[in-house]
This record gives C-alpha cells, sequence and structure tokens, in this order.
C-alpha cells in the first residue's frame, strides 16, 4: 500500500494515464540493481529514487576522482578519494527517504553477480566497461532478470532495453567486444545526464507498464547534432549466453543454485 505521505509526493507522476496509483506501487515493491555510479549511473539511481522505486542497490568499487566531478550529481567536492557508493546512498537518502538504499564498494566480478541479479528485479548497466556488462548481462538471462543498456562515447550514446527470452541480449549486440578505455575519450556532463534520463524513463515504462519501452530496438543518439534513430535488433540463435545452445545450461545452473 501507499501512505499518505507517498500519495501525496508522487501525486504528480499519479496522474499520469497509464500509470496510476497501481504504477506506484509496482514502483514501491521493485528493486533495482545499478552497476556503476557514474555520470551515467549517478543521475539514474536519483531518478528512479525520485520516482519511488522501492530499493536501489549499488555497486560500483573505487574512489571519486576530481575528474569525475564535471558529471557526478550525487557527489560532493569534499568526497573526492572516498568511495562514491557511500556519498551515493546518503545523498539519495537525504532527497527521498521513504527509498531504501544498499551500496556495494565493489565492481561487478563473477563472484557477486549472481547474488546481486537474484535479489533484484530489474538491472541498469551502467558500468564503464565491456567485461562488467558481459558479466551483468550473462547473470541476468540466467536469473530471467530485464536490463536497461545504455552506453555513450564522447557526443554519441546509445540505449536498448533487454528482456531474457523476449529480446536480443548485450552479446547478441556486441559478438565482438570494443576496445573500449573508459579514460580515453571526453564525456560532457550534460550527455551523460541526458541519457541516464532515457535510461531511467525505460526503467520506469517497464515497470509500470507505461508507454512503450525499447523492446529489440536500439535507440542510437548523435547529441551534437540533435539525431536520433533507432535500429531493429537481430536475436543470435546461436548466441553463446541466449542463444538456443546455451539454454539448457542456463536451466540447469538455475536449478543447481541456492536461492538467496
Amino acid at each position: 500500500m501507499l501512505t499518505p505521505k507517498e500519495l501525496e509526493r508522487y501525486s504528480r507522476q499519479i496522474q499520469l494515464p497509464g500509470l496510476g496509483e497501481e504504477g506506484q506501487k509496482a514502483l514501491k515493491n521493485t528493486t533495482a540493481l545499478i552497476s556503476g555510479v557514474g555520470g551515467l549511473g549517478g543521475t539514474v539511481a536519483l531518478y528512479l529514487a525520485v520516482a519511488g522505486v522501492g530499493k536501489l542497490i549499488l555497486v560500483r568499487g573505487g574512489g571519486l576522482r576530481l575528474d569525475d566531478m564535471n558529471r557526478q550529481i550525487l557527489m560532493t567536492d569534499d568526497w573526492v578519494g572516498k568511495p562514491r557508493v557511500t556519498k551515493a546512498q546518503e545523498t539519495l537518502s537525504q532527497i527521498n527517504p521513504d527509498v531504501e538504499v544498499e551500496a556495494i564498494a565493489e565492481y561487478i566480478t563473477a563472484d557477486n553477480v549472481d547474488s546481486v541479479v537474484q535479489r533484484s528485479d530489474i538491472a541498469l548497466s551502467c558500468a564503464h566497461n565491456f567485461p562488467e556488462r558481459d558479466l551483468l548481462n550473462a547473470a541476468c538471462v540466467r536469473w530471467e532478470k530485464p536490463m536497461i543498456e545504455a552506453a555513450m562515447n564522447s557526443m554519441e550514446a546509445y540505449l536498448t532495453t533487454i528482456v531474457p527470452g523476449k529480446t536480443p541480449c548485450l552479446s547478441c549486440l556486441f559478438p565482438e567486444k570494443p576496445d573500449w578505455d573508459r579514460r580515453a575519450f571526453g564525456v560532457l556532463g550534460a550527455v551523460s545526464g541526458t541519457l541516464a534520463c532515457l535510461s531511467a524513463l525505460e526503467a520506469i515504462k517497464l515497470i509500470t507498464g507505461l508507454g512503450k519501452p525499447l523492446l529489440g530496438q536500439l535507440l542510437n543518439m548523435d547529441l551534437a547534432n540533435v539525431e536520433f534513430n533507432k535500429l531493429h535488433l537481430y536475436k543470435d540463435p546461436d548466441c553463446p549466453v541466449c542463444g538456443e545452445a546455451s539454454s539448457d545450461l542456463g536451466i540447469k545452473k538455475s536449478q543447481d543454485a541456492v536461492p538467496v
């Protein structure tokens, strides 16, 4: 149930056709996993928190750097050198104390990914490298959890929504991984913020049924020239992660694993 405080806090979005109180309850009952708490993931977390997603699990190792500060809206200057997820947790809890925020000061690894995905209803892929994204994608397919995939490079960005069993997965999209150095390209905070808002919106739409998510479609954005286009994605039947040959192994692993 929604409390009187929550009804007042979210009253403006509850007015939206297609969301209403049932959609708000669905948000409250959702646990969202966000991998990476940078200019992208931190802003995603902010907009999920103010929308009323009941619990956020933030996963990101490492400390805050001064050159992160052009896009880190959850951080303050005095936090440079300290674990960023701790400050993100503090800021989000101050903005919306009705949302539970769990901070895990680790990178996504093969040792922790299954645990955090199993405890989540939806994942948002905002990590700064493909090894982490691939681990998250495989775990989401394994445990049948939807994942919002978003990434940027300079003034360009892409976004898609992955639903295991229904859409292509990240491995279908990138069978060969790009050579991606997280500090080899420039980044403008407004670009990562734009992509983050659209990513949060994709998650909200998927949770509540509001609007039409990017299922099986890739949204490409050239923000320097304000050009957007959608590409239809191909689901590879031989994909090593979500293809037919991998399904039996995934089912067996799910049956053998101990629930958390």
